[in-house]
């Protein structure tokens, strides 16, 4: 298996593995659909405060 990024030292690599065992051992969350919520990306996640042109705050 070819190390797909060769410049990094080892205690980064083996936190990258570590990190993806740690993705694969965790099961899926299942969360609820949101009544009322908003379509496309995550705002949270996006920066997207914006609806219809006018910024939305909470």
């Amino acid at each position: 298996m070819s190390d797909p990024k060769p410049d990094l030292p080892p205690a980064a690599r083996r936190a990258l593995a570590e990190a993806e065992a740690r993705r694969k051992a965790t099961p899926p969350q299942h969360l609820p659909t949101e009544l009322g919520g908003r379509d496309g990306p995550e705002p949270v996640r996006y920066g997207d405060w914006e609806k219809k042109g006018l910024a939305v705050d909470f």
